[in-house]
């Protein structure tokens, strides 16, 4: 049986940064990877196979909490979700670290303090090559340093809007963005600002996500392995059940499984699919999951209030890349409404074909190419809020059962109405007068699921973190209180959700962890 100093299980935002941390120590690293290398081909900036045929999203399918089928908008590639994300790359408010009272219930404080992620927020933007301005936007923390990378321009029409909101009030921003972009030098630039990059692999591999930023570098140290097409199926432990000793893999091609053994083990397979391998490892010590005394894991599951909203004109929006600008003003309470309502940003620019794949409702007079041609492609998102719920499970053959239950809704409407006043308040057109602006149409994202459910992309809180082993799986270094060689470092250790993009926070987190590690393999 093979045995390494440190086996980490996924290679997305947690798993492949904390591989980028911990490769330099010479320790000997095996990653394991559910998934292949996303394959360089045309397809990968193809709208109808990326939104139609979902060319690349996992073929696997869930149950939701009624027992009916669910098809999860994930991908299992080496590089996990941010192989496709839009790189929007957000610091959690400082007051998200603390306790929030939304309409809809509170969230809970985090056992750090935002003073204590900072740092590491720092190094992974500077890891991640952020791109964006301090200070701009009104809820941006304290930072001790600035972006390593100048804000990401505006096209003409996004700039526009921005002057509008900024005449009416607002305090629009640039988007913090991990993308290898030279607005300098263009000519030098790895990134060409294509439209295909929001929900696409990058086909130049411009886009700052973990595969290329934290995997590839590490490879290329003798003390690294990878293995793809590796899924593990469950982790077992010594007789006290306090230490994990194998690892076991699913067995391909009809073998028998794989065992292999590891002085730490890190799981970062997402907040859902971690969630279900502890699940799946109970064992007699660990009757309810792998360092689930105090039934939390699982528990807890959250991935926001999201929708996605066009607005549309008479006239064009010839935008290539769209996702540029951000509203954080009704992020927290505002004039507007008491409580907070979230953010609003952009998603990359939709085509006819894409806006297919959710069909919605038509403008009068529109096509769905002419609205994609004509569309502001907004991106809302509202905090939900963790309840126990809420929750990840496993079937008795240990497949995922997803259960949830949208919440805090009503800080999302009004977050939809107050978008749309602010859009009918735009400078009068000079073609089309007052009446240019249509209206706002939503579209599914995901075709016959709502988006809470299917579209797992932001999916987190599902093994907390926390000081009492009674309410929280994970201590504050996200080691699980009951296993002392298991750690977990994806967006699971969430306590909330807060209302931005978990990516850059679950980036930050890994680098903490990886900190910690250090000094215990020392």
């Amino acid at each position: 049986m093979s045995h390494y100093d440190v086996i980490i299980i996924g290679t997305g935002a947690g798993g492949g940064t904390l591989l980028s941390a911990l490769a330099p120590t010479g320790k000997s690293i095996l990653v394991l990877e559910r998934g292949d290398f996303v394959k360089r081909e045309l397809e990968n900036w193809s709208s109808k196979a990326v939104n139609v045929d979902g060319r690349y999203q996992a073929k696997e399918q869930w149950s939701d909490g009624d027992g009916k089928p669910l098809h999860p908008h994930t991908n299992y590639y080496v590089g996990g979700n941010t192989k496709f994300y839009g790189a929007a790359l957000f610091r959690l408010r400082r007051e998200d670290f603390g306790e929030v009272r939304h309409h809809g219930g509170v969230s809970p404080a985090w056992p750090v303090s935002y003073e204590d992620m900072e740092p590491w927020y720092l190094a992974a933007e500077r890891l991640y090559s952020v791109h964006g301005t301090r200070g701009e936007d009104p809820t941006d923390p304290p930072s001790s340093g600035p972006y390593p990378a100048a804000a990401v321009s505006h096209e003409p029409r996004i700039q526009h809007l921005a002057e509008d909101f900024q005449q009416n009030g607002l305090r629009p921003f640039h988007v913090p963005l991990g993308i290898m972009l030279r607005e300098d030098a263009p000519g030098r630039s790895k990134c060409i600002r294509c439209g295909s990059c929001d929900g696409f692999p990058c086909l130049v591999q411009a886009k700052a996500d973990s595969h290329v930023v934290c995997v590839e570098p590490a490879l290329e140290r003798p003390n690294v392995t990878l293995r793809t097409n590796a899924k593990v199926r469950r982790l077992l432990t010594d007789a006290s059940g306090r230490r994990v000793t194998r690892v076991v893999l699913e067995p391909n091609n009809g073998g028998p499984p794989e065992e292999i053994s590891g002085d730490v083990v890190v799981v970062a397979c997402g907040a859902i699919n971690s969630a279900a391998l502890l699940l799946r490892s109970a064992n007699e010590k660990h009757p309810n999951g792998l360092g689930n005394s105090s039934d939390v894991v699982g528990r807890h599951y959250m991935g926001h209030v999201n929708s996605v909203l066009l607005a549309v004109s008479k006239c064009p929006n010839p935008t290539i890349f769209q996702k540029t600008l951000g509203v954080n003003d009704f992020y927290f309470a505002s004039k507007e409404w008491d409580y907070p309502m979230g953010h609003i940003s952009f998603v990359g620019k939709l085509d006819g074909v894409a806006l297919s794949a959710g069909a919605p409702a038509l403008a009068p007079g529109f096509t769905l190419d002419l609205m994609a041609k004509h569309s502001l492609d907004f991106w809302l998102t509202s905090e939900d809020l963790p309840d126990p719920e809420n929750r990840v499970r496993v079937d008795r053959d240990g497949n995922v059962v997803l259960q949830y239950r949208p919440n805090n809704e009503e800080a999302h409407r009004r977050l939809r109405a107050t978008l749309q006043k602010y859009m009918n308040r735009q400078r009068r057109c000079a073609m089309h007068g007052d009446s240019c602006h249509v209206g706002l149409f939503a579209r599914s994202l995901y075709i016959g699921e709502r988006i809470p459910l299917a579209g797992v992309a932001h999916q987190n809180g599902t093994v907390r973190f926390g000081r009492d082993p009674k309410s929280s799986a994970l201590d504050v270094n996200c080691r699980m209180h009951e296993v002392d060689n298991l750690y977990v470092v994806d967006g699971s250790f969430f306590p909330s959700s807060a209302a931005v993009n978990p990516a850059l926070t679950i980036m930050a987190n890994a680098l903490r962890v990886g900190s910690h590690l250090k000094e215990r393999l020392a």
